[in-house]
């Protein structure tokens, strides 16, 4: 009997959802065919069979949380003698789907963190007819997932002997539970984790605090439903408990009105990314409008040319090439915060992430290095980011590494937002819908121009309102001058 393991999809992951079986107990299976889809950090994999049998037994079921090198299935090899072709085997899975792109790898010493989800699609200008969306897009903002509240897993594990930790003698915890122990004035080394790998989550800690040292019961693993991720309420007097989440309770009378699923898949991930925000940003928000006129008679005067070149050209590759150089002049917007160092990261990359809304969920693409790329080369990569994305065909690389993110609702007509930021970056972009609105120019003249509101939110932490309300001044400068931007040494 061989066991399926569950291997490691991506460094540094530490476990991964099964979403879906592709095969059933029972089934003759060939060597390589897709058994499960897994979702890790929100990239969804299929998992190969390492041999050709019988599937024994599904260790895991759909929705179970999974530690890496855990047992998900039992395949009897002897059962494999009349076993269909790895041809065979792909054509039994066909029907599933497409697998689901979701957004940024998992960071070192975080479960499950990764950058705020964002979305951007082409800008909607009313005055111009030819002004769709390339792809759906309203402001979201992406994950830490705060584990054990509510979460289910495929298997108990037992609790480590000892606290566990790296060669380095440090602990392994989650960013929540080490902020956790540190107001309840808790040494991590005492407390035992019941995560992967011995890793400390924030329930070990309560557990630590409220029980005597207590180490938490393995959670069953046919546990019925799943609940959102909360992070914990702490009480305010000093040493006071944490507060436990709440738990939400139907009023009486309306049980047969409401319907429960579990947080799963897309949903669970984008919920994690909301808590990662809120836990490690400290979030402040700076608005300000910049005339496009000029930006929307350039687009015209180019758009034929680019279409010749064969690129749709949206106002989204101008406002990419304005924040790169922006960023560049305030570099404290294009950096991160590392927490379990307790170190500033600044980068001398420029990435930017910009978001999609696809039927599975919201992700975020990256476009690297857009401060080494032309507007058309910039155009072509949006365009073919969002359509495989839309297609469920992006790689976990082009999920990761972003510094800085911007987020459209402009599609659906938004005055303007207050987007989440994408953690780990240090801020946001939300940008608007073009909109013709009566101004007064430099010669007090009233006319007529297409105006967009800009909203960047930004940790407070890393950068000031200062340098925030300049960086936003130094885009609205480039943007109102498509000439000048054109010319920005990058």
């Amino acid at each position: 009997m061989k066991e399926v393991l569950l291997p490691e999809l991506a460094e540094s992951v530490v476990e991964g959802e099964i979403l879906k079986w592709l095969v059933r107990e029972g089934d003759t299976i060939a060597l390589e065919q897709p058994l499960c889809e897994v979702m890790t950090d929100k990239v969804t994999v299929e998992l190969p069979s390492p041999v050709a049998g019988v599937l024994s037994k599904r260790l895991a079921g759909e929705g179970d949380v999974v530690a890496v090198h855990a047992a998900i299935a039992l395949i009897d090899e002897t059962g494999g003698a009349g076993a269909p072709s790895a041809t065979q085997g792909v054509q039994a899975s066909a029907g599933n789907g497409p697998a689901v792109a979701l957004p940024p790898q998992a960071q070192e010493e975080r479960e499950q963190v990764g950058g705020s989800i964002v979305e951007a699609g082409h800008l909607h200008n009313k005055a111009d007819d030819d002004s769709s969306s390339l792809f759906k897009a309203f402001s979201s903002d992406e994950k830490v997932q705060v584990q054990g509240l509510g979460q289910r897993q495929a298997a108990p594990q037992a609790a480590p002997a000892q606290p566990a930790a790296r060669p380095d003698g440090r602990v392994l915890a989650v960013p929540a539970a080490r902020q956790l122990a540190r107001e309840l004035n808790l040494d991590l080394t005492q407390v035992r984790g019941s995560g992967p790998n011995g890793r400390v989550r924030v329930t070990d800690v309560l557990a630590h605090q409220g029980q005597g040292n207590a180490v938490p019961a393995p959670t069953p693993p046919a546990a019925p439903a799943l609940s959102t991720p909360a992070a914990p309420t702490r009480t305010p007097a000093a040493g006071g408990l944490p507060v436990p989440p709440v738990q939400y309770r139907t009023p009486k009378g309306y049980e047969h009105l409401e319907e429960r699923v579990p947080l799963r898949g897309m949903r669970r991930a984008i919920s994690n990314q909301m808590v990662a925000s809120h836990l490690y940003t400290v979030r402040t928000l700076t608005v300000d409008e910049v005339n496009l006129s000029r930006l929307v008679a350039f687009r015209a005067r180019v758009k034929d040319d680019a279409a010749a070149a064969g690129v749709k050209l949206s106002y989204l590759p101008f406002i990419f090439k304005a924040v790169a150089a922006a960023l560049r002049k305030y570099p404290s917007l294009n950096s991160s915060f590392d927490e379990a160092t307790q170190e500033i990261v600044h980068k001398r990359y420029f990435n930017i992430g910009m978001a999609v809304a696809t039927d599975a969920g919201l992700t975020v693409p990256v476009l690297k290095d857009v401060n080494h790329k032309s507007i058309f080369d910039l155009a072509r990569e949006v365009t073919d980011l969002a359509g495989r994305a839309q297609a469920g065909k992006l790689q976990a690389d082009e999920l990761a590494g972003s510094t800085f993110s911007i987020t459209n609702i402009g599609s659906i007509g938004a005055l303007f937002s207050f987007p989440i930021i994408n953690v780990p970056d240090a801020a946001i972009l939300g940008v608007h819908s073009i909109q013709k609105r009566a101004i007064v120019d430099e010669h007090d003249n009233i006319v007529v121009a297409h105006m967009m509101y800009l909203s960047l939110s930004f940790d407070h932490r890393l950068v000031d309102g200062a340098e925030a309300a300049r960086f936003c001044k130094e885009v609205i400068r480039l943007l109102e001058n498509p000439d000048r931007l054109m010319l920005e040494a990058m």
